[in-house]
């Protein structure tokens, strides 16, 4: 493998895991309300979780939306709801009960079925399959190379979020301060919609 086409790779993986999005939003909004060690389920269903959906769209998941584009569009609607959702819950988080009962981080399948409406995903793994694979070659083996780059790379990244959404945490020490982060965050999960509708 040509040390060029591997660098390039790798930086396309780190720019995309490390930028903003709904991932990276959302473990950071964890991180505040849960810590790091109850979003680790959520951080490896980003993990492991996008990877396969760089495996499936590339071995041939990516014909079906061209071949039947409305599927694709419906794909992206029924994201961009599931979306505004989870902004929603984010925004309303009231905090913990008296039991230190409320609600919880995302699990680790709920993480890795997260990736299937994540427009910034979808994004990504289509723009990551286009560029980094060619024609004439073992295309199985090169998107299990991006797959593999991938989960390498989208672990510090995430993490790198979630300890920011730690660190957060110390900072918010009443109710209304956290409800204030809690309903940016929800804001900055509705703004990544932008790119994907405009």
């Amino acid at each position: 493998m040509q040390f060029e086409f591997m660098l390039s790779l790798l930086s396309f993986s780190i720019s995309m895991a490390i930028t903003p999005g709904p991932n990276n939003v959302m473990v950071t909004a964890s991180g505040v309300n849960f810590g790091y060690k109850k979003t680790l389920p959520h951080i490896f269903g980003i993990v492991l979780g996008f990877p396969v959906m760089i495996i499936l769209l590339g071995l041939g998941l990516g014909s079906l939306f061209t071949s039947f584009p409305v599927i694709h569009h419906i794909l992206k609607y029924v994201g961009g709801a599931y979306l505004l959702y989870l902004a929603y819950k984010i925004a309303t988080f009231s905090g913990f009960d008296s039991k230190g009962i409320s609600n919880k981080p995302f699990t680790f399948w709920q993480a890795v079925i997260f990736q299937w409406v994540n427009p910034k995903a979808w994004m990504i793994a289509i723009g990551a399959i286009a560029t980094f694979t060619s024609v004439g070659r073992n295309v199985f083996l090169q998107v299990l190379l991006i797959a593999v780059v991938f989960c390498i790379v989208c672990f510090p990244c995430v993490s790198f979020w979630t300890f920011l959404g730690t660190n957060i945490r110390r900072l918010l020490t009443t109710d209304f301060y956290r409800k204030v982060f809690n309903f940016s965050m929800a804001c900055l999960l509705v703004l990544s919609l932008l790119p994907v509708f405009l």
